[in-house]
C-alpha cells in the first residue's frame, strides 16, 4: 500500500483517521492524499445553514477548504514526523463518493481511509452515512473506517467475518493479508452459521481461505446464529480482543444486513474497532 486517500470534513474523527493510517503504515513509504469536498449544500464555518446558491458562496467554500487543508497538512507533518511519508492535499467541488472513485483511478489509490462519524452526524449513529455511501460506491480498493477519536495501538488480532459464499479469493483478500503480514497479526475467521453444515461452494471457499492464509497465523470459528448477527459478532470480537475486523462488501451481503438492524447503534464494536471493508474482486 503506497497511495492512501484520506477523506476529511475537518472533524476530530477525520483527523484521527489520518493519524491512525500513518501509524498503521509507519514502516512503509507512503503518499497520503488528504481530500476535502464541498458543494452548494456545504456549511461554512461559523454558519448554521448554507445560503441558496451563489458563486460567491462557493468561492468562499473553496478558500475555506484550502485553508483548512493547509492547516491539517502542517499538523500531521508535526505529529507524524515520518521521513517515509509524504502528504498532498486536494480540495474539490462535487460529490464525495464520485470524487473518491475518480481519484482512486488517477492517483492509483490502494486504500481509502475515513472516520465513521462526521461533523454533522449524531453520536449514536454507528457508521457515518458518507462512509457507507463510499463503501457501497467504490469497488477498486478497500475502505478503512476509523471510529471516534481512537488512539492507535498495534494490530495483533484481526477478525474476518465471512459467509464463505463470495469474496474468498486471493484478489479480494489481498489487502487483509497484507495488513496482517505488515502487523504480524493473527486472523480469526468467523462464520455465523445459519445452517448446520457448509454447502459445496462454502466448503470450497473455506479451503481456499485456508490455503491463502497458510503463512499467516489464523483459526476458524463457527458461531450459530441464535441471536441477531450484530450481537453474535460483538461477542466474538470481545472474546478475542480484536484490534480490527474485516468483511467483504457485496450486494445483499452481511454488511447490508447489519446496517438495517436497528440494534447496531447500541453495539460497542462499531464504536471502538477499526473496520476494513473489502470490495468483491474476481
Amino acid at each position: 500500500m503506497k497511495n492512501i486517500l484520506v477523506a476529511t470534513d475537518f472533524s476530530d474523527n477525520a483527523y484521527c483517521a489520518l493519524f491512525y493510517a500513518t501509524k498503521l503504515l509507519a514502516s512503509r513509504p507512503c503518499t497520503f492524499y488528504i481530500l476535502n469536498t464541498y458543494s452548494e449544500l456545504s456549511i461554512l464555518r461559523g454558519k448554521t445553514l448554507p445560503p441558496i446558491g451563489g458563486k460567491k458562496y462557493l468561492h468562499q467554500l473553496e478558500i475555506d477548504s484550502k485553508e483548512q487543508l493547509t492547516h491539517i497538512k502542517h499538523k500531521i507533518v508535526l505529529d507524524n514526523s515520518n521521513p517515509q511519508h509524504r502528504f498532498e492535499v486536494i480540495s474539490q467541488k462535487g460529490d464525495l463518493a464520485n470524487i473518491i472513485t475518480e481519484k482512486i483511478e488517477t492517483l492509483q489509490i490502494d486504500l481509502v481511509t475515513m472516520g465513521n462519524k462526521g461533523l454533522t452526524e449524531a453520536a449514536d449513529i454507528f457508521f457515518g452515512s458518507n462512509t457507507i455511501k463510499v463503501a457501497n460506491t467504490i469497488n477498486q480498493c478497500p475502505v478503512l473506517a476509523i471510529p471516534g477519536e481512537l488512539d492507535f495501538k498495534p494490530i495483533k488480532e484481526i477478525a474476518f467475518v465471512t459467509d464463505f459464499i463470495k469474496g474468498c479469493n486471493k484478489n479480494t483478500l489481498a489487502p487483509l493479508m497484507y495488513l496482517a503480514s505488515l502487523c504480524s497479526a493473527a486472523i480469526r475467521i468467523m462464520h455465523v452459521d445459519e445452517k448446520e453444515i457448509l454447502n459445496e461452494t462454502q466448503e470450497f471457499n473455506r479451503k481456499e481461505i485456508e490455503g491463502l492464509f497458510q503463512v499467516i497465523e489464523h483459526s476458524f470459528h463457527w458461531t450459530r446464529s441464535f441471536d441477531d448477527k450484530a450481537k453474535v459478532i460483538d461477542i466474538f470480537l470481545k472474546k478475542f480482543e480484536v484490534d480490527m475486523y474485516a468483511m467483504v462488501n457485496q450486494k445483499r451481503g452481511i454488511i447490508e444486513k447489519l446496517t438495517k438492524e436497528h440494534v447496531i447503534k447500541d453495539i460497542s464494536m462499531y464504536s471502538h474497532i477499526p473496520f476494513l471493508i473489502l470490495p468483491t474482486r474476481d
